[in-house]
């Protein structure tokens, strides 16, 4: 990406969060979601909001359902396209994590009116771009003038019914692999501060595709799956044992960390939502290992953007896939498994004696 910064002001001095770091809270999000209706009964509907899904499932024939999402934020970034294309990147991975192919997108832009539209321009460039490599055209969208500038796709893909990869079906004894390392909130947060030495890495995660990790996942009869984003690896992985009716174990000894964010983490560079999220599972019946450093606890709640698939496997094939993963150039961290418990019950152990 080689678009110039806009100028003026940078782009994230124009927002309050960045990237899926200004989500709104969890705990806000239930309460929101509580007053929509019931859904209608319809065997066709396969995912619905209720299981808080990475996307929407609506079969239409015996062998083709229809998988759409929508996801857009704030920037993490200054450059446009590359923030552009993060967006994208973002926002297709909903897809991957169902199991789905992307098939077509529609931008979605907030953007003030006395900006440079050419750094608008550049941004929607560099997500069309990204979409496009993907085989799922742009093909058109809505713009909103917004002092905050905020950017992403709604996607629109199939999957076969009965290739579906959820949150809701994990099993007792799955293993669980994560395909990236975590803390680019931390990373992009000490950006913000003035130290940018993590986030090279932290673009380069956030740009990585997880369409070859899912893949991988479908070819190793993968059925429950979900990408991990604002709410964090605890945030997720609490959704995903949720839904499975399930409780979990986290290791994180096996959880991998980008170069640099556990020394910025204990310094002090944490992004708000990494506070809200930590809130949000300590009252959900997540227990943490009371030796578990600070800046650990930090690390499992950060907020990721265009974060890692968070996969359970069965253990037999779990050593398989880790290995197809790891061809496919994606990390493939053991970092617990699911047991019968509690739903959505985790809990976190503590690091290994060096």
């Amino acid at each position: 990406m080689t678009d110039p910064a806009p100028a003026g002001r940078p782009l994230t001095a124009m927002a309050r969060g960045a990237g899926c770091g200004c989500k709104l809270s969890p705990s806000l999000l239930a309460r929101a979601l509580s007053h929509l209706p019931t859904l209608p009964a319809d065997p066709d509907i396969l995912v619905g909001h209720a299981g808080m899904d990475d996307a929407a499932v609506h079969r239409i024939s015996e062998d083709v359902a229809v998988v759409a999402s929508v996801d857009f934020f704030t920037p993490m970034v200054d450059d446009p396209g590359t923030f552009g294309a993060i967006a994208a990147t973002n926002a297709l991975s909903d897809l991957y994590a169902m199991g789905a192919e992307p098939l077509l997108a529609l931008a979605v832009a907030c953007y003030p009116r006395d900006a440079d539209p050419d750094v608008l321009g550049a941004i929607m460039r560099g997500g069309a771009a990204v979409a496009a490599a993907h085989g799922c055209p742009v093909l058109g969208g809505h713009t909103v003038d917004d002092p905050e500038p905020k950017y992403g796709l709604s996607v629109l893909g199939t999957a076969h019914p009965d290739r579906l990869m959820t949150n809701a079906a994990g099993r007792p004894g799955d293993r669980l692999l994560l395909t990236k390392d975590l803390g680019v909130g931390i990373a992009v947060t000490a950006a913000r501060d003035g130290d940018h030495r993590a986030l090279p890495a932290a673009v380069a995660s956030m740009l990585a595709s997880n369409r070859e990790p899912a893949a991988c996942a479908l070819a190793h009869g993968v059925r429950c799956a979900t990408d991990v984003t604002g709410f964090g690896l605890l945030g997720h992985l609490h959704e995903l044992a949720s839904a499975s009716g399930l409780a979990a174990r986290l290791d994180p000894g096996g959880v991998g960390a980008l170069p640099e964010v556990l020394g910025l983490a204990a310094a002090g560079h944490l992004p708000g939502g990494a506070a809200r999220n930590r809130d949000h599972v300590l009252s959900r019946g997540v227990a943490l290992d009371p030796s578990l450093p600070e800046e650990w606890i930090a690390l499992l709640t950060d907020p990721q953007t265009s974060g890692g698939l968070l996969i359970a496997v069965a253990p037999e094939r779990c050593g398989a896939l880790a290995a197809a993963l790891r061809e496919a150039g994606a990390r493939a961290h053991p970092v617990g498994e699911l047991v019968a418990g509690p739903p959505g019950g985790i809990a976190v152990g503590g690091l290994p004696a060096s």
